[in-house]
């Protein structure tokens, strides 16, 4: 994200959270679960600052407050997008999904992938910045079982947000050097999505040219049956 987009959103923020404390935390939360890219690397530190360590509180409370009402949050966005992959993504993509490179075998692959590791995807994105932000809607297209998701998706983020917290906590009015100290790594974890996506793309076409051979006279080849 660039810095000057993130230091309007730090203003925002701010301004919010100072105004309706823990539940603009959960409403913050539930937007970035929801594909809003809202960094959390930036809620979560300054709720640890603005409504503990100023508050007088103490870095357990960051920490349980923290995980509770960002995970709680987390939860909330991640069921709105779940249930748009589940209920309006999977029917789109088996009606329309042809022209944007993506066929019923793909849906099949990623039905399996996730039979198979949708309960560690569910837990382990949330520890992960950008990714976590968008899991929720492709696994609510597989429709992995809904209950497991909600358990792991509410542990996975009490982690993530009560940790950021307390490094929130931690550095008081110089929180911004944690994400700082975090940015970095947003950028190998972009380079991966956007090379896979890249290749993704490549190999279909690849598929596509593969299955229907040019004609060197221009004609289209008619079947003898």
């Amino acid at each position: 994200m660039p810095p000057e987009l993130e230091h309007a959103i730090v203003d925002f923020l701010t301004t919010f959270i100072q105004g309706i404390g823990w539940f603009g935390i959960v409403v913050i939360m539930a937007l970035e679960s929801a594909n809003i890219p809202i960094p959390s690397e930036v809620t979560m530190p300054l709720a640890g600052w603005l409504l503990v360590e100023a508050q007088g509180g103490t870095w357990v409370e960051a920490l349980l407050l923290g995980g509770f009402f960002g995970g709680l949050g987390c939860l909330i966005g991640s069921i709105a997008s779940y249930a748009l992959g589940a209920w309006g993504g999977r029917p789109f993509l088996e009606k329309y999904g042809k022209y944007i490179f993506i066929n019923p075998h793909d849906l099949d692959k990623a039905d399996r992938w996730f039979a198979r590791w949708g309960d560690w995807a569910s837990f382990l994105s949330r520890l992960l910045p950008i990714v976590r932000t968008f899991i929720s809607f492709p696994a609510g297209v597989a429709r992995i079982r809904f209950w497991s998701f909600c358990v792991l998706t509410f542990v996975g983020s009490f982690i993530w947000c009560g940790l950021l917290a307390v490094g929130g906590y931690a550095l008081g009015a110089n929180w911004e050097e944690l994400r700082a100290v975090m940015r970095p790594f947003d950028y190998p974890i972009a380079a991966v999505l956007v090379i896979g996506f890249a290749y993704y793309i490549y190999r279909h076409i690849k598929h596509a040219r593969a299955a229907y051979p040019a004609n060197p006279e221009g004609e289209v080849p008619v079947s003898e049956d």
